[in-house]
């Protein structure tokens, strides 16, 4: 299995440079050594200048769970914290790559009840299923997302967990509502042309969908990709756990998005 998975990365690179319709290699940048790949159980170090990429932590309802607690290797099991801190640092390697952006090496994480959170205009926000959202919170949300800032929603599925994110939504913006994404969205054309939106979600089941969220100038606010998980493709996009076509499509997601928010 993994000799076919590293042929398979030698056969995309002949094709990298290609910005447009260019799967994204990743034979060189996630087996090789350095900073880039080390599982860590704190985030790397940062240089504040660099891109950095903020993941939210939220308080659940839940005393199960550790509110602030990291991800498997952190030390909790915050559903917040799911993927993480792998699938930051390889996603973050591959965005540095294709786009030339001046990255840091990890992510960093967050919460709406800190004024922290607008240093951050890109973030990614996972399980919201089990969302709650405080009063401060839901402000600053809001707050963050009609200044310029931009989520990216992952990691949940099912009809409970998406109703408890749109009644959290509700909390934020009671006068504003989600919109399913066509294809020709420009956030699917704004860096890789991507020409279907059936990548298949991790763990098999419902079909993905992409919602959106806009502002009164027509601008995504942020993006849900519901019933699917492509930090789950980064987190292992080194291993053969899933196959290579999707894992590549998952990072051309994550590269479309970033970009639709640096560029509008």
């Amino acid at each position: 299995m993994n000799s076919v998975r590293k042929s398979g990365w030698r056969r995309l690179a002949g094709g990298f440079r290609t910005r447009k319709t260019a799967w994204v290699s990743l034979a060189v940048l996630l087996i090789s050594g350095g900073a880039w790949w080390v599982q860590a159980q704190q985030e790397l170090p940062r240089v504040e200048n660099r891109f950095t990429m903020g993941r939210v932590r939220f308080s659940t309802g839940f005393s199960g769970f550790d509110r602030r607690g990291g991800g498997r290797r952190g030390g909790g099991y915050a559903p917040w914290a799911h993927d993480w801190p792998n699938s930051e640092e390889n996603f973050m390697k591959i965005l540095a790559e294709v786009t030339r952006i001046d990255v840091n090496p990890g992510g960093h994480i967050f919460g709406f009840d800190d004024e922290d959170c607008f240093k951050y205009p890109i973030a990614y926000l996972c399980e919201v299923g089990f969302l709650n959202l405080s009063p401060q919170e839901a402000h600053n949300m809001r707050e963050y997302l009609l200044r310029g800032g931009f989520l990216i929603v992952d990691d949940f599925r099912g009809s409970n967990e998406l109703n408890n994110f749109l009644y959290q939504m509700r909390l934020v913006f009671p006068d504003r509502s989600f919109e399913e994404l066509p294809r020709t969205h420009p956030i699917f054309t704004c860096f890789y042309d991507i020409s279907s939106l059936d990548i298949r979600p991790p763990y098999g089941g419902l079909p993905p969908q992409y919602l959106g969220m806009s502002d009164d100038s027509g601008r995504l606010m942020m993006i849900v990709d519901y019933n699917n998980d492509i930090s789950e493709y980064w987190e292992y996009s080194a291993n053969p756990w899933y196959p290579i076509a999707d894992t590549n499509e998952a990072f051309k997601y994550g590269v479309n998005y970033v970009m639709y928010a640096l560029t509008h």
